[in-house]
């Protein structure tokens, strides 16, 4: 089958400038597929004009959530919190065809397929800790006291859980039971906003920052779930690495002031076919 399996994260569109370029994109193939790994904004009236946007224009979109997307900002609307916001931007993708962490896996059957499509939503634990903390507590005191403080201690709210990390066990729960139970023996694109490894953290300028960036605890899934790439975002450095053999894309497009730098905003990277050389 013809077309591409692209991938974008970290749109941001309450920007204006990103706003603009997502308004913009279009597919090169009516067949070509869209993975959206998060970040898409943080109203929720804004992460459905996107997601819809991008649903009448690629043939497929799988969504993951982000961050921002579960932040609760005073001047949005909507005012839910932690996972019934989450639950609700799930139907909203439901209403609009995109596929989401809590659908069926979607198969990509076009160039460089058949693999299973595995959109993860996951959070953090704080286990990506800086050096000198051994706990959650000295993590953050490390951080605090470097001034490193992520906005998701005051607008990611983890309702009903006691804590966002309290939340990530559940989640990391629920989709290891999924991802028993797919029933495939198909290789596997794991899709998830935040890294699944930790290394791809050490390049952050604030070390600190890492324990808001995933969790070890999915250290080894690329291997377990046999992954052909994985996607993710969250980080704002777009790249391509290697570990154990497997290829990790990081997509996102991030805010004007860090794109203007690289020469503009950047475009949905293909993950299959893998680009050659």
């Amino acid at each position: 089958m013809p077309g591409t399996l692209l991938a974008i994260s970290d749109l941001h569109v309450g920007h204006a400038a990103n706003r603009e370029h997502l308004a913009a994109l279009t597919p090169d193939d009516p067949d070509d597929w869209l993975i959206v790994a998060g970040d898409v904004g943080e109203r929720a009236a804004d992460v459905e004009w996107a997601l819809g946007t991008l649903a009448e224009r690629y043939a497929g979109v799988v969504w993951v959530p982000g961050n921002h997307e579960l932040w609760t900002p005073r001047n949005d609307p909507d005012q839910r919190r932690g996972e019934e916001r989450y639950l609700h931007l799930v139907e909203v993708c439901r209403r609009l065809g995109v596929h989401t962490p809590e659908d069926p896996y979607p198969v990509w059957r076009g160039a460089g397929g058949p693999v299973q499509l595995v959109p993860l939503f996951l959070l953090y634990d704080h286990s990506f800790r800086p050096d000198g903390a051994s706990t959650k507590e000295e993590a953050l005191e490390i951080a605090y006291n470097a001034g490193i403080i992520c906005t998701d201690e005051y607008l990611l709210h983890p309702d009903p859980y006691p804590t966002r990390d309290a939340w990530c066990r559940a989640r990391l729960a629920y989709s290891e039971d999924r991802l028993a139970a797919r029933g495939t023996d198909l290789p596997t694109v794991l899709v998830n906003h935040w890294p699944l490894v930790r290394e791809p953290t050490r390049v952050l300028r604030y070390p600190e920052f890492a324990q808001w960036c995933g969790t070890d605890r999915t250290a080894d899934w690329h291997l377990k779930y046999d992954a052909a790439a994985v996607v993710y975002g969250h980080l704002h450095i777009p790249r391509t690495t290697e570990y154990d053999g497997v290829r990790f894309e990081e997509v996102s497009v991030g805010y004007p002031r860090e794109w203007n730098r690289r020469g503009g905003p950047a475009r949905p990277r293909a993950i299959l076919p893998a680009a050659q050389g």
